[in-house]
């Protein structure tokens, strides 16, 4: 989900309780089986006797299920089933799943469609076999945004207004390693512009590099986010370039049309002189 921009202080219409209720259940990661009290205040800071109320509160509601013997809380079925009903609506994922199946086997690559997730990208939908057992993904996982392909193709298909919030976002949650991120979210605008598609080459882990491309729909849903991806030693920079990047970008505009979507904005090409160092994308990224 996305953070609000408003300021919560001053929105009357903000409810507090609701949105800390949220990120408890938020807490709760795949693969993370319990987690206690203490847990779940380190991850969603908040204070451990708010997180004390919001978890009887939950548990009385059906979302969660204490674990006496450990002190601990799992995920309840009703909790779970928020998700897959969210999934079932979710028709890009059951119509691109050919589409992802199909470039799954054409690259060796797995394939993943995902959407946003405060400063991450959530996996809603993937392909991969045994070819791709180096992608330790699945659906559920979260991604960076700013680091990966398919988060910087998300990032370069928003809507000014929201992408310069979340350059706000970027700079308060990473600090000094922002100048960095912000580098290659330069680069990625630039090649976006020329290409159509992003890569990202061992920005995010080492040894993975991948391409991404974004979606949006004319009934304004979106965007979406799409990457093939492997071990490096598959999917070399040269060949994301000329062969990855632009199957995958194909495959996107193929399920738009299927979808009825039109091309996102991103994909049209930008004058050459904008596009130099300290030019629009720059600026862009600069926040101005």
């Amino acid at each position: 989900m996305k953070r609000p921009a408003k300021n919560v202080a001053t929105d009357r219409n903000f409810v507090v309780a609701l949105a800390r209720g949220l990120d408890v259940l938020r807490a709760f990661r795949p693969n993370d089986g319990l987690l206690g009290n203490q847990e779940i205040a380190a991850r969603t800071k908040l204070p451990k006797p708010t997180i004390s109320r919001l978890t009887y509160t939950l548990t009385k509601l059906g979302y969660l299920t204490p674990v006496p013997r450990f002190e601990k809380y799992q995920l309840a079925p009703a909790a779970m089933a928020l998700g897959y009903a969210a999934l079932a609506n979710l028709g890009v994922k059951h119509l691109s799943e050919s589409f992802r199946d199909e470039l799954m086997r054409q690259t060796g690559g797995a394939c993943a469609v995902g959407a946003r997730d405060r400063l991450s990208m959530i996996y809603f939908g993937q392909s991969k076999s045994s070819l791709t057992v180096g992608v330790q993904l699945d659906v559920g996982s979260r991604i960076p945004i700013a680091t990966t392909a398919m988060g910087r193709a998300y990032f370069w298909a928003l809507p000014p207004e929201e992408r310069a919030q979340l350059l706000r976002e970027f700079r308060e949650h990473y600090g000094h390693r922002w100048s960095k991120m912000r580098d290659g979210l330069e680069r990625a605008g630039e090649m976006v512009a020329r290409h159509g598609f992003v890569i990202s080459a061992g920005e995010w882990q080492d040894d993975v590099h991948a391409a991404g491309v974004a979606m949006t729909l004319n009934d304004g849903t979106g965007p979406y986010a799409f990457n093939c991806g492997a071990p490096a030693f598959r999917f070399t920079e040269d060949r994301l370039l000329n062969d990855i990047g632009p199957r995958l970008l194909t495959m996107v505009r193929n399920i738009e049309a299927a979808l009825g979507g039109a091309a996102a904005p991103q994909s049209k090409k930008l004058d050459s002189k904008k596009i130099k160092s300290g030019g629009k994308v720059a600026r862009i990224v600069e926040g101005l």
